[in-house]
């Protein structure tokens, strides 16, 4: 059984969301003290949790900061700020996903059970994906280059995964969407955009600049020339 923490203070949209998930069988817990978020997390170990951005004391985006210093777990910002903009600084601050409020609940239970199937299940744990010189390892969610590990979040996982499979051909924008949200209706190309370039930043930290290339009105592929030296 999966275990969902909701952060959220508006008492009735948490209940709501609570109910509706109880009933596809997920264990939900509700964080009633808005101080002590980490420590919640803590203690529930929860295997996605869902987040409003304007919060008492800390909003969101700190909060979500925080849980990626210790956790690469799913997280889904749910928020009625839903500029782009918002959109993207969630993106940037370790986020998998955004739903706007006011939302439908079947499209935030469809989100939050397409999030829980591209980060759990995973059968291939001992299946190494090879580029070059990288390695891919699906089930540590590592990248392995030269003497670095890098650690991945669920979706830059599936990004990659994605790229490999194709060993430096080009992979469809459209394609990778599928794969990671298993309906582009609920992902758009921005969002895309920002989880390739924040991917990139993190490539770039450990030598790999330039690992992931754009062909404008194609999609992406993974350099050949990168990983060689």
């Amino acid at each position: 059984m999966f275990k969902i923490m909701i952060v959220e203070d508006d008492l009735t949209i948490s209940g709501i969301l609570k109910e509706e998930l109880q009933k596809w069988n997920y264990e939900v817990f509700l964080v009633e003290d808005f101080s002590r978020v980490m420590e919640e997390f803590k203690v529930n170990a929860p295997q996605l949790v869902l987040m409003d951005i304007s919060l008492p004391s800390f909003n969101g985006y700190y909060w979500c900061q925080e849980i990626r210093k210790v956790s690469q777990v799913p997280i889904i910002f749910i928020s009625s700020r839903n500029e782009n903009m918002d959109i993207v600084m969630g993106i940037q601050m370790g986020a998998d996903d955004f739903i706007s409020k006011p939302f439908d609940l079947t499209v935030a239970v469809a989100k939050t059970q397409a999030l829980l199937r591209r980060a759990y299940d995973f059968n291939e744990s001992d299946n190494y994906l090879n580029f070059n010189r990288t390695v891919l390892k699906p089930g540590e969610s590592r990248l392995y280059y030269n003497e670095e590990e890098i650690d991945l979040t669920r979706t830059e996982l599936r990004i990659l995964e994605s790229l490999f499979l194709q060993k430096g051909e080009y992979v469809m924008r459209d394609a990778i969407m599928v794969k990671l949200w298993e309906d582009e209706s609920f992902i758009d190309d921005n969002t895309l955009a920002v989880n390739i370039a924040r991917l990139r930043k993190k490539l770039a930290k450990a030598d790999l600049v330039d690992f992931i290339i754009t062909k404008k009105g194609i999609g992406y592929a993974l350099n050949k020339e990168a990983a060689n030296e």
